[in-house]
C-alpha cells in the first residue's frame, strides 16, 4: 500500500498546501526521511538530483516552526528571530527552495526570506528587521548578515545544507563550519546531497547527533544516471555546432530546453546566435547582474522563452518541471557536472532526452566520463547538421533548416500559451492587439 502526505502526522494547512499544489504521495527520498525528521532526528539524505530533496526537508520545517497565525505563538519569546535555516550554495537554487518553501507554508503565516549575494543588503536587512521565521540563504551572504548583526542565528534550531557536496566544491567549508558554530540552540540538523565525499562525512560526524543516513534509489534505476534519460553522444565540429543545435531544437515534441555551456562568452553568444535564427532563446552566466539572471529565469519559467542557454552556475539552481531536453552545447568538465547537467530534465517521475556535443579536442575528458559512469559511449558518433541519422535519432522533421520558420515558431508560441496564467494570456493577447493596431 503505497503512502500518502496525508498518512503522516502533519497539520492540516500543510497538507491541504501540498494537496493544493500537486503533491499527493511523496517520492522515495521524501518517503524515508519525512518519519525521521518529523521525530527530530538528525538526518543524512542522499539521492540523485531531481528526485524531491527540497520536500523532504522542507515539510518537517514548516511543521516545526511556530508560525504568527499559530496558538503557541503567543508564548514563544523571541518572536520574528529566525528558527530554521537552510544553506544552500547557489544563488539560484536559494530563490528555488525559498519559493518551494513559501508554497507550503503562507496559509500559515510563515515569512520565509531569501538572502544572496549580488543584491542590496538594505531590503534584506528590513524583512529580517521586520520579522522572519525561515530564513534560506548562501553561505557568504548569511556571514556577511551575521557579522553585522542583522541575522540573529542563536534561536535557530533547525539546520539544512542542502546540496552539501556542491557546497564544499565551491570552497564554502569554512563558512559552512562558522554557520553550524554560531547556532548554538540547534536540536535538528539535515544534510542533502547528491554525493558523499569524505569531507561531508567528516563534517557529519563534527556537528550532527547519530544521523541516520539514508540513501533514496530505484531498484530499477542503479545507474548513477536516473534511466529516464535518453542519451546520445555526438562528436561535433566547433564551425558546425550552432547548426546543429538549431535542428536539434526543432525536433518533434520539444519542450522547453536548457543549453549548457562551460563559458559565459560561449553561453551568450550562442544565445545571441539563437535569437538571430528566430528561436525564443534567453541567457544565464556570471557575468550577468542579479537582476538580469532572474529575470532571464522568470521568463523561461513562465514560457516567455522556452531555450535556455546557461553555464554551470545554473546546474544546481534551476528545478522546473517540464523540461525535455539537455543540451551539452560544450562537453562537461567531468562525471559530476555531467550528472548535474542532465538532471534538470527527467525530474518528478519524467522522461527527458540528453545530448552531448563532444568535439574532437574534447574526446579524452569524455572517455574519462564514459569510464567513471558506465555509460557504454566511449566513442562518439560523427555528426554533422546534414547527417541522416541526426534527423532519425531525435526525431527531427526532414525540412528542417538553421533557422526557425515563422510556421513553426508561430506553433510553439502557440504550445507556450497553452501553459501560461490566464493574466499572462491576456497579456500576450493585448500585446498583439496593440501590435497589429499599429
Amino acid at each position: 500500500m503505497s503512502l500518502n502526505f496525508s498518512d503522516l502526522p502533519l497539520r492540516p494547512e500543510t497538507i491541504a498546501a501540498l494537496n493544493e499544489h500537486g503533491f499527493i504521495a511523496p517520492f522515495p527520498i521524501q518517503e524515508q526521511v519525512l518519519p525521521l525528521a518529523l521525530a527530530d532526528g538528525d538526518v543524512i539524505g542522499q539521492a540523485k538530483t531531481g528526485t524531491g530533496k527540497t520536500l523532504a526537508f522542507g515539510v518537517p520545517l514548516i511543521e516545526r516552526v511556530i508560525a504568527p497565525h499559530d496558538q503557541e505563538w503567543e508564548t514563544l519569546s523571541e518572536q520574528g528571530k529566525p528558527q530554521a535555516l537552510v544553506v544552500v550554495p547557489t544563488r539560484e537554487l536559494c530563490i528555488q527552495v525559498t519559493k518551494d518553501l513559501m508554497e507550503l507554508s503562507t496559509n500559515r503565516g510563515i515569512r520565509t526570506l531569501a538572502v544572496y549575494g549580488g543584491k542590496a543588503f538594505e531590503p534584506q536587512i528590513d524583512a529580517l528587521q521586520a520579522g522572519v521565521e525561515i530564513v534560506v540563504g548562501t553561505p557568504g551572504r548569511l556571514l556577511d548578515l551575521y557579522r553585522q548583526g542583522q541575522l540573529q542565528l542563536k534561536y535557530v534550531s533547525r539546520v539544512v545544507l542542502d546540496e552539501a557536496d556542491e557546497m564544499l566544491d565551491l570552497g564554502f567549508l569554512p563558512d559552512v563550519e562558522k554557520i553550524f558554530t554560531s547556532t548554538p540552540a540547534r536540536v535538528q540538523t539535515m544534510l542533502f546531497s547528491a554525493t558523499m565525499p569524505g569531507d561531508i562525512i567528516a563534517l557529519a560526524r563534527r556537528f550532527m547527533n547519530q544521523p541516520v543516513h539514508i540513501r533514496a534509489s530505484n531498484l530499477e534505476d542503479e545507474g548513477a544516471v536516473v534511466s529516464r534519460i535518453e542519451q546520445h553522444v555526438i562528436r561535433a565540429h566547433a564551425m558546425d555546432k550552432t547548426e546543429l543545435l538549431a535542428r536539434i531544437l526543432q525536433a518533434e515534441n520539444r519542450g522547453p530546453t536548457i543549453v549548457f555551456c562551460r563559458t559565459k562568452r560561449t553561453a551568450q553568444k550562442t544565445s545571441d546566435d539563437l535569437v538571430e535564427r528566430g528561436f525564443r532563446a534567453a541567457s544565464i552566466h556570471g557575468d550577468l547582474g542579479q537582476t538580469a539572471r532572474e529575470r532571464a529565469l522568470n521568463d523561461f519559467k513562465g514560457g516567455k522563452s522556452d531555450v535556455l542557454i546557461a553555464t554551470d552556475v545554473a546546474a544546481r539552481g534551476i528545478d522546473i518541471d517540464g523540461i525535455t531536453h539537455v543540451i551539452n552545447y560544450q562537453c562537461p568538465e567531468d562525471e559530476k557536472t555531467y550528472v548535474h547537467r542532465i538532471g534538470r530534465t527527467a525530474r518528478a517521475g519524467a522522461h527527458g532526452i540528453a545530448v552531448t556535443f563532444v568535439d574532437w579536442d574534447e574526446l579524452a575528458r569524455w572517455k574519462m566520463i564514459d569510464t567513471a559512469l558506465s555509460l557504454g559511449l566511449p566513442e562518439p558518433i560523427e555528426t554533422y547538421s546534414s547527417s541522416d541519422h541526426l534527423y532519425e535519432m531525435l526525431n527531427i522533421p526532414r525540412d528542417a533548416q538553421g533557422r526557425m520558420s515563422k510556421v513553426k515558431k508561430e506553433r510553439t508560441e502557440k504550445v507556450a500559451s497553452k501553459t501560461q496564467s490566464p493574466a499572462k494570456k491576456r497579456e500576450r493577447v493585448r500585446t498583439k492587439r496593440i501590435a497589429t493596431e499599429q
